[in-house]
């Protein structure tokens, strides 16, 4: 039994950076799902913050069947919602202008000064937590108050910028560490929907700690699934803490859309780029995501700045590259895709040949896949097989960057299998091992070879175990395709 994904580029072009498309009515349909499949997209995200554990599990097991129609297998990432502060219902929107005044209630019978209007807010600890003269940031930052004074009950601010206050807006506390679960309930309940549908990765929000992604980590465990931890990084406190972040987590998410409204919009092209810099030290698979491009929404093309956007994100190589409103409600879901694999395959040409020298190696198996690497380059028109029950062999060439290199990571674990869509430069193949090494690489070469992926005569480095003299040791070899 050999499962593998059909090509959608030959060698010469093949694409490292992996494509996210997050799923929603303008997709969610099987025609949608299957066009996005066979457009190469690698990994679906459920937004969990506009769905529920219901309406997960039935598009989790569609896509599972989609894509055995197809013949072509995708990751699926739940979004869970994480800690929010929102505000509450309001009668009719609040009209807010320049030097006025709004009041945030900690409790619905709070007892204020009728004249200023009022809305309330769900987390009790607000008064408690901010500081007067700092500033609070409403619906993305389109408002922006300062706070004047506090009390048990109340916080009262002065506007800033004017806006419309409706129901339910998100709020942003730049700088302020807030009291709220790392894991909410609603979470909890999602969880357990995708964990019985076969989730392959959990985006956790607005990771502040290590201990944030421990604590999902045992829920999970408690739930004996092995999906995957990817750490969303969306306020100042998940910065300053991102190297023990990066170490715990999985993998990481640059989420710019809370994380431009929490730090100067100005510094985020260098968080991200410092982001980046330190997932490529620990070896571990980084997202860009949100306003990648943002106005496909509505528009058939990209501006030109989310084109230099996008090509930034491939040239810092980083893992994968996210569509989120673009294909959730946007007008042209499906030429956002075809946009965003123009241009990766447009800039990757360009991106240094170098490997990744921050990745500390240490055990011998590591080097010796970076020795692999260098070889694979050398070669031209090459290629690595590696075969893995983990995944860590795959992960681990994926983090030393051999562009020009692909990865093919074979294995006989559904979820490994699942879980290698999303690493740079990994093409996942699931196939049963042989009791004899020499049958599986044997095995391993005639799949590629019937799939197009190499071609006759064409030399590939092969990473196995071999046996020799009673003893299983780790060897790099050489195998010319027949």
């Amino acid at each position: 039994m050999i499962v593998s994904n059909s090509p959608q580029y030959r060698h010469a072009d093949y694409r490292h950076t992996k494509i996210i498309a997050t799923i929603g009515p303008a997709t969610q349909s099987d025609e949608g799902i299957a066009r996005l499949i066979n457009q190469g997209v690698d990994v679906f995200r459920l937004n969990m913050a506009h769905g529920s554990g219901e309406w997960a599990a039935e598009l989790i097991a569609r896509v599972r069947q989609v894509s055995d129609q197809v013949g072509r297998q995708v990751a699926i990432m739940m979004d869970v919602k994480g800690p929010e502060i929102r505000t509450g219902v309001v009668d009719s929107p609040i009209g807010l202008s320049v030097g006025g005044q709004l009041r945030f209630l900690m409790t619905p019978d709070a007892q204020v000064a009728s004249m200023v209007p009022s809305v309330t807010v769900n987390y009790p600890d607000l008064a408690r937590d901010v500081k007067v003269g700092a500033t609070i940031l409403i619906d993305s930052g389109l408002i922006r108050l300062k706070i004047l004074s506090t009390d048990d009950e109340s916080v009262l601010c002065e506007v800033l910028t004017p806006g419309v206050l409706s129901s339910r807006r998100h709020i942003n506390l730049p700088g302020v560490t807030v009291n709220l679960p790392a894991v909410t309930d609603k979470d909890i309940a999602d969880l357990k929907f995708g964990v019985e549908a076969g989730i392959d990765f959990v985006a956790l929000s607005f990771v502040r700690s290590a201990d944030d992604v421990q604590t999902l980590r045992g829920i999970l465990k408690g739930m004996k699934s092995d999906a995957r931890i990817i750490a969303k990084i969306e306020d100042q406190a998940g910065v300053r803490n991102m190297e023990e972040i990066i170490r715990e987590a999985d993998a990481l998410m640059i989420a710019r859309g809370d994380l431009g409204i929490e730090i100067d919009y100005f510094k985020l092209p260098l968080i991200q780029t410092e982001l980046i810099a330190a997932c490529k030290i620990e070896g571990k698979p980084v997202i860009i995501a949100t306003h990648l491009l943002e106005s496909m929404i509505e528009s058939p093309m990209p501006t030109r700045a989310e084109v230099s956007d996008v090509s930034n994100a491939v040239r810092e190589q980083a893992d994968a590259v996210m569509l989120s409103g673009e294909t959730t409600t946007g007008a042209y879901p499906f030429e956002s895709v075809e946009v965003m694999k123009n241009i990766v395959k447009t800039i990757e040409p360009t991106v240094s040949r170098s490997l990744n020298s921050r990745l500390t190696l240490t055990e011998p198996k590591s080097k010796m896949l970076r020795s692999a690497a260098v070889l694979g380059q050398e070669l031209g028109e090459s290629g690595i097989i590696v075969f893995t029950r983990s995944g860590f062999l795959g992960y681990m060439l994926a983090a030393l960057r051999p562009r020009g290199l692909p990865i093919y990571a074979f294995t006989d674990v559904k979820t490994t299998f699942n879980q290698l869509c999303l690493p740079w430069g990994v093409e996942p193949f699931l196939m049963d091992f042989s009791d004899d090494p020499e049958q599986t690489i044997a095995n391993a070469i005639e799949c590629l070879r019937k799939s197009n992926w190499v071609a006759p005569g064409s030399t590939l480095v092969v990473i196995t175990n071999v046996l020799a003299h009673g003893k299983v040791i780790d060897a790099m070899q050489l195998r010319q395709v027949g």
